[in-house]
């Protein structure tokens, strides 16, 4: 049919040719990835989606990981990259406690972030600080996962100062109200890093030894197919089954399938750190530790 002799199919068509671009983002189709940089940010080590407010918010080292300077702080951004607030949590300004900060999960209306020896908490929307918790018998508190309960597990990657190995390797269950307990201790975890709840299970990536392993409840350890290169930080689950985790060692993203094998969702990514997830959008959020940078991936 001749569409200028049918005004109304002419506009129907102009309507969806306009439309068909918002809805493609919005149904998570997006391919191009976004690189947020130079805006300020200082030696980022995690990034988390914050959906009550569907921003994004990313912890900065500010330093080394073993300072306690107090200079660590938290950005948030829009889901463009849009810097919102590049200190939006400072650790110089009074009644904030943040040295160097690295995992962060959120759980209810609160923001659980690993620093150093401490679980620092802080309430949402507002950013107040609610408690400091200190557990002496770790070194270097890292990656974090909610525990389905209000608490949160963290793990001590047992590195002390120039990255040498403390023997504290271990992973931790952190209450709102401050209390802690051990759940596991193992020198020979190669240094755990990122770690998420996985049925009673809880899945963990390693840092110095570069392996997959489950940790059941009795803190039995079960070794899975090793990844492609090593040095793991990050890990999270991007659908039923299939997990993400960051390489330093390989410069890339591998997924982790069913099946035990392993695929390659992005490379030549420099020192990629903890990972997030807009579930949303079906983005990863990829901090760049040495860049500098986010990226924020469509998988």
């Amino acid at each position: 049919m001749n569409q200028a002799r049918n005004p109304k199919g002419l506009i129907w068509l102009l309507l969806l040719a306009v439309s068909w671009p918002l809805n493609t983002l919005a149904g998570g189709n997006e391919t191009t990835a976004i690189v947020v940089e130079d805006v300020g940010f200082a030696t980022p080590e995690s990034v988390e989606y914050y959906a009550d407010e569907d921003v994004y918010l990313v912890t900065n080292i500010n330093g080394s990981p073993f300072d306690a300077a107090g200079n660590g702080f938290i950005s948030k951004i829009k889901p463009d990259g849009t810097v919102i607030n590049l200190k939006w949590i400072d650790g110089a300004k009074d009644g904030i406690t943040l040295h160097s900060p690295k995992g962060a999960a959120i759980v209810d209306n609160l923001l659980f972030v690993t620093d150093r020896n401490q679980v620092q908490i802080f309430e949402l929307p507002s950013g107040t600080q609610k408690a400091s918790v200190t557990i002496e018998s770790s070194v270097f508190l890292n990656g974090i996962t909610p525990a389905g309960d209000g608490s949160v597990y963290v793990t001590d990657s047992g590195y002390l100062e120039e990255f040498k190995a403390s023997g504290t390797d271990g992973i931790y269950k952190v209450s709102a109200n401050g209390d802690h307990q051990l759940i596991i201790n193992d020198a020979d975890m190669g240094h755990p890093n990122g770690v998420l709840v996985k049925g009673d299970e809880l899945l963990v990536v390693s840092f110095g030894s570069g392996e997959l392993y489950s940790v059941n409840s009795s803190g039995g350890i079960n070794k899975l197919p090793t990844p492609p290169s090593g040095n793991l930080d990050g890990l999270v689950e991007l659908h039923k089954g299939q997990y993400a985790m960051s390489s330093w060692g390989g410069s890339a993203i591998y997924v982790y399938h069913p099946d035990g094998s392993f695929s390659t969702l992005t490379e030549a990514v420099d020192a990629p750190a903890d990972l997030g997830i807009d579930t949303k959008r079906q983005r990863l959020l990829i901090p760049l530790f040495k860049q500098d940078k986010v990226i924020i991936q469509p998988y």
